[in-house]
């Protein structure tokens, strides 16, 4: 009888016992690693996150700096938006990248606030460290955080100052992203205001909640001032026609989606010409059927013809010919969405268009900003509006871009919550003043971490204060007096020589359920990373890494 000795494989081979890996590291694969305890997972991950904060908190408000980042495919972006920070900077983390992940939640959900979630998150993990390193628990730590959001939350909803009462109404809607755009563009905030308000009343449907931010395009032409730039009512397309006509008033439009010319077939052939005459008749059939294609479009009464494909010379020679002008467009969603626009369909097929496929234009030129031609569409009931944008260069455009996109994004929450509340810091100093208070009533180790989520909230106005060159404690500290003496709208002055001014008289307003996203959205990026105590991570898949100096070599393992 035969019995199994477990002993057996290292007593033939001894040193395969002194090779096995002990501890946790024997359940890895090789490569694996491994991180718990408070000092290696936590505060390490709360480091990472502060790191994070810090790059974006000097970009907030009006004076906030810009950051200069160049990606990995060598594009330059000189940018204080948050969003288009965390995405190119491709965070590797994964508890930064938790931060990370709740700012792209707020880009979704309002389109503004991200800068607050990532500084007020890396605010509130800093605090948190400070109650670790006194001994506190992270699930006291945890519970007091929830209690406070919760009671800020409740908070809230006295300090609303305003609300939009008419969206189809220019000067409301300015009063809305006025503010969202002053954090981007200071100087400029009117006149994109204006723009902005101009766009989405020309797009507002009749039930305003179902305000699509796709029906306001942007257009942006190197050259000139922001101050020239200008509405459309319909598409502005950067790019001139295809043909020699340039102007049509109240034409039927066609779209191709597949271009215009004519099908190669699928197999090669060798034709085989014996003289001069056979050289001339070769491509008569091909022209005669191209001459009949584009005149049944010219007898279905279309004067303006969209390709989303290429157009043969043949081809543009013939739609010349019968005086149709051609616009070619190579993106697929920019087709999508003139078709939209001129309400027609796109077709697929070589034919002429169907009656119901055709759409209509009130009238179509091309106009020149700048040596850059610029084709107008402009239609009846225009279900699109394009804001051209007009700047002396590239990244300034980019900017300007980003800030209309903030104040449109403002507009569709509008149109679903039109609550706004008092800006420039105001509402956390009232909000940290108020927690102060019901915190000093929370029993127990809770308490702890209530005061200091009220800390947090002081984020705002010092960043906003440090931004725009005054002292921090003393700002805050006029703050807290003015609050404590019921003006609950003071908040900081980054204009005027004054510290503090009257933000709701200065109509200086935050969307109110952007604010409580933003703390919902920073709260749970915090409670995610406090809840972590271990990290264990595999060894990274792929090829052997390739050498430093180039040419062949192994991987290090």
């Amino acid at each position: 009888q035969v019995h199994f000795c477990p002993l057996a494989r290292f007593l033939e081979q001894p040193e395969a016992m002194f090779n096995q890996s002990t501890g946790f590291q024997s359940l890895l694969k090789e490569g694996g690693r491994h991180f718990s305890g408070v000092d290696e997972t936590l505060l390490k991950n709360i480091e990472a996150c502060k790191n994070l904060a810090q790059i974006t908190k000097t970009s907030l408000g009006p004076y906030g700096m810009n950051k200069l980042i160049v990606n990995h495919l060598g594009k330059h972006f000189v940018t204080s938006d948050t969003n288009t920070m965390v995405t190119e900077l491709e965070v590797m983390h994964p508890a930064a990248r938790l931060v990370v992940m709740g700012a792209k939640a707020q880009e979704q959900e309002c389109g503004d606030a991200t800068n607050f979630v990532v500084s007020f998150s890396g605010e509130l993990l800093m605090r948190a460290e400070e109650l670790l390193k006194e001994g506190i628990h992270a699930v006291d730590i945890l519970k007091g955080y929830e209690l406070a959001q919760m009671k800020t939350l409740e908070f809230i909803e006295p300090l609303k100052v305003w609300s939009c009462k008419d969206l189809r109404s220019q000067e409301e809607l300015q009063k809305c992203v006025k503010t969202a755009i002053a954090s981007k563009q200071l100087g400029f905030e009117a006149p994109l205001a204006r723009l902005v308000a101009e766009a989405c009343v020309q797009v507002m449907p009749a039930t305003p909640s179902k305000f699509d931010i796709d029906s306001v395009r942007v257009t942006k032409i190197q050259g000139g001032n922001p101050d020239s730039s200008f509405v459309v009512q319909g598409m502005a397309i950067a790019r001139g026609p295809s043909g020699v006509e340039t102007c049509k008033e109240k034409a039927k439009v066609a779209v191709y989606a597949a271009g215009i010319e004519s099908q190669s077939t699928e197999t090669k052939g060798t034709v085989l010409l014996e003289n001069a005459e056979q050289l001339q008749n070769y491509t008569k059939g091909e022209e005669q059927r191209m001459d009949e294609f584009i005149k049944s479009i010219k007898d279905a009464g279309v004067d303006v013809v969209i390709s989303g494909g290429s157009i043969s010379e043949i081809a543009g020679h013939f739609l010349n010919k019968y005086k149709i002008m051609v616009l070619k467009i190579v993106s697929k969603f920019e087709l999508k969405r003139v078709c939209r626009t001129v309400g027609a369909t796109s077709i697929i097929r070589t034919g002429p268009p169907l009656p119901e496929e055709l759409g209509y234009v009130e009238s179509i030129k091309v106009e020149e900003y700048a040596s850059q031609k610029l084709t107008i569409l402009k239609t009846r009931d225009a279900k699109i509006a394009t804001i051209v944008l007009r700047s002396a260069s590239p990244n300034v455009l980019d900017e300007l871009e980003r800030a209309v996109d903030n104040a449109v994004n403002v507009v569709r929450c509008v149109a679903k919550d039109p609550h706004f509340l008092p800006g420039a810091g105001a509402t956390e100093i009232e909000l940290a003043h108020q927690l102060q208070q019901f915190g000093a009533t929370v029993p127990g180790l809770d308490q702890y971490a209530v005061l200091k989520f009220a800390e947090a909230l002081e984020v705002v106005p010092k960043i906003l204060a440090e931004n725009s060159g005054h002292n921090h404690t003393d700002a805050i500290t006029l703050l807290y007096s003015e609050h404590q003496q019921g003006k609950k709208n003071i908040g900081i002055d980054v204009e005027g020589g004054s510290i503090v001014l009257n933000a709701a008289e200065n109509g200086i307003l935050d969307h109110a359920e952007s604010k409580k996203w933003a703390i919902r959205f920073a709260l749970d990026a915090v409670l995610t990373v406090l809840h972590v105590d271990q990290i264990i991570m595999a060894k990274q898949a792929g090829g052997p890494s390739a050498p430093q100096g180039g040419g062949g070599g192994r991987d290090a393992d």
